[in-house]
């Protein structure tokens, strides 16, 4: 199993370094055009030239000090990848030796695995030259003493290319295919090698017996790709194939049909009337996850590739063929990487097993520590999420917001008041609480160095006590870079009840605003209406029911909105609250301390540890 691996002028990676988990299954995970692929391609061509050299200079041309000249190819021999031409391969296509480099080997794949006796590391470094068209590969560092434990690697990119008549071809030729990303082209290829390799093993069994013993029948299902494969396809789909016998003197093309039916043991039993049908037929779905299993049971490989093996399948599919593939890869000891979008998986796999690949920075891959960083990677590559990065990362710093209508109104009493402090910070909405929202700012932070973040979120029927100066929220501990507020008003809503703004935005008479308030919701609005010490009928009040979604709602029965009262209000109905909350903005944004504040102040600290 491969343990490090080390790339030099490989596509995206001029130099990188990373280790891998040696056992089950690694989740690759970044945006696009991050790397996930280049990684797994790296490892495709580092497996091509282990062989290639292997086939052309015999094993001993990988033992320390070996003296074997390298290889030359033709760009129709490379197989492992699909690529425009050859330079491609090399970072910004550079394939000329630079200064520092010893050779004309300018690139450079270096894998390193355990050796036979979990003693010492073992290390195979390959460096590839490209002259007038031709690739050369060579041998050019190895720790290796003996070749009886270098590992096996199998590269499978997303499922294209199966056609109905699937001619026999050697395995070069399926390298090839799947290489230039037609798996299914030799799909039919791998299931017969399955079906024959199985029967072969059946003969031997039955040798001198009317029938194969049940012990032998039951180790055979447990430990056979073919055996595996189709009682796998029975329990997960209700589906079996039949490979029929090829004759090279008679056959000209594989025919693999399927057939479904109900699960009984180990048989399954076709639904009365239902006839056998081509494999193509089925949806591309369960072609992909049969290709990327074929490839999984097989007992040749000991590093399986799998670069979005989810791409055509829906999540329950993608969570079953994890699982499958999980228990595969602790019963046979596989390892497997898997280049991932998929954020369903990503959710729920731990994040220790998450290898996270980076388009910038020094340490570009690198393993999930916890879930605060999952959840970071998870906004990532989520394309909603992906607008929101870049102009928190240009500011620097974010505004987290409970929901689009506080945002707007935000911006709407912002214009009102001539205050552009709003222009220095990207909202981000959401409705996760401040934990939830601290755990994605942690995440972001590592990102983005000096990240601030501000938090505002509702009171709701959260105790009023537990709202500080400011719009502190005491409930939360102190943090220098992540300020936690609250209103002080049981909503963004409460605020924006001002009798005259709500005529204003609905065209009714003042008084008879005041007069529903009185009447439907007995509330009496006073001339302190803006103060931060309301009272206590306005601040407890249910201000979104109020609005908008009661039955007596001041807007019910209106063409107005929310918004739209937000911007009726006058510069001297603005409540004291929303001009505090954007001077704490201020004072974040040029870290001022603000006497009470929990962004600048500990007293939210001392608060909340006497609260707990």
């Amino acid at each position: 199993m491969i343990k490090h691996v080390r790339l030099q002028r490989f596509k995206q990676f001029r130099s990188q370094d990373v280790d891998l988990l040696v056992d089950g299954i690694t989740l690759v995970a970044g945006g696009n055009n991050s790397g996930k692929s280049t990684l797994l391609q790296a490892l495709a061509v580092w497996e091509f030239c282990r062989t290639a050299i292997e086939m052309e200079r015999g094993r001993d041309a990988f033992l320390r000090g070996s003296k074997v000249q390298g290889l030359g190819l033709g760009d129709d021999e490379f197989s492992p990848v699909a690529i425009p031409s050859l330079k491609h391969l090399w970072t910004n296509l550079k394939t000329q030796k630079e200064t520092g480099d010893p050779d004309g080997y300018t690139l450079r794949i270096a894998c390193t695995w355990d050796s036979a006796d979990d003693v010492a590391e073992d290390t195979l470094e390959f460096g590839l030259a490209l002259a007038n068209d031709r690739l050369f590969v060579k041998v050019t560092a190895s720790t290796l003493e003996t070749v009886d434990t270098l590992p096996t690697l199998a590269y499978l990119p997303p499922f294209a290319g199966i056609t109905d008549r699937e001619t026999k071809v050697s395995k070069a030729i399926r390298r090839r295919r799947t290489g230039e990303g037609l798996a299914g082209a030799v799909l039919r290829n791998l299931l017969l090698e399955m079906q024959e390799e199985n029967e072969r093993q059946r003969v031997v069994l039955r040798e001198g017996r009317s029938k194969i013993s049940d012990a032998d029948l039951r180790r055979l299902r447990l430990n056979d790709p073919w055996e595996l494969l189709q009682q796998t396809l029975r329990t997960r789909f209700g589906a079996e194939l039949i490979v029929d016998p090829f004759s090279d003197e008679y056959h000209s093309y594989i025919r693999v049909d399927i057939v479904k039916g109900e699960v009984d043991g180990y048989k399954l039993k076709r639904h009365h009337g239902y006839n056998r049908r081509d494999l193509m037929v089925e949806g591309s779905g369960f072609l992909q996850w049969l290709s990327v299993y074929a490839l999984a049971t097989s007992p040749d490989v000991d590093t399986i590739l799998l670069d979005e093996p989810d791409a055509h399948l829906h999540p329950t599919l993608q969570t079953q063929l994890m699982e499958s593939l999980a228990e595969l890869a602790q019963s046979r000891g596989k390892q497997v990487l898997v280049a991932t979008h998929s954020t369903e998986l990503l959710r729920h796999w731990e994040p220790t097993r998450i290898l996270n690949v980076r388009s910038t920075g020094r340490n570009r891959l690198r393993y999930l520590r916890d879930d605060s960083q999952k959840v970071g990677l998870l906004v990532g590559i989520g394309s909603a999420y992906a607008p929101r990065l870049d102009p928190v990362r240009a500011a620097g710093r974010v505004l987290f917001v409970e929901g689009s209508t506080d945002r707007d109104a935000l911006e709407a009493i912002a214009k009102t008041l001539g205050n552009r402090e709003l222009e220095n910070w990207p909202m981000w909405v959401t409705s996760r609480t401040h934990k939830e929202r601290k755990q994605l700012f942690r995440a972001l932070a590592e990102e983005i160095p000096g990240l601030r973040a501000v938090s505002l979120r509702d009171r709701d029927d959260e105790n009023l006590s537990s709202c500080g100066a400011n719009l502190a929220d005491l409930t939360q501990g102190s943090d220098a870079d992540f300020t936690s507020l609250k209103w002080r008003r049981r909503h963004l809503e409460n605020y924006l009840l001002h009798p005259a703004a709500v005529a204003r935005a609905t065209g009714r008479r003042e008084e008879d605003v005041r007069q529903l308030l009185a009447d439907d919701h007995s509330l009496a609005i006073g001339t302190n209406f803006t103060d931060s010490d309301c009272p206590d009928a306005l601040a407890l009040a249910n201000g979104k029911s109020i609005l908008v979604e009661d039955d007596h709602a001041l807007l019910a029965d209106t063409d107005a909105k929310p918004l739209d009262v937000a911007r009726c209000l006058r510069r001297s109905e603005v409540c004291d609250d929303i001009k505090t909350f954007f001077e704490v903005l201020a004072s974040v944004r040029t870290a001022t301390p603000l006497a009470g504040s929990s962004a600048v102040d500990s007293s939210a600290g001392q608060h909340t540890e006497a609260a707990s």
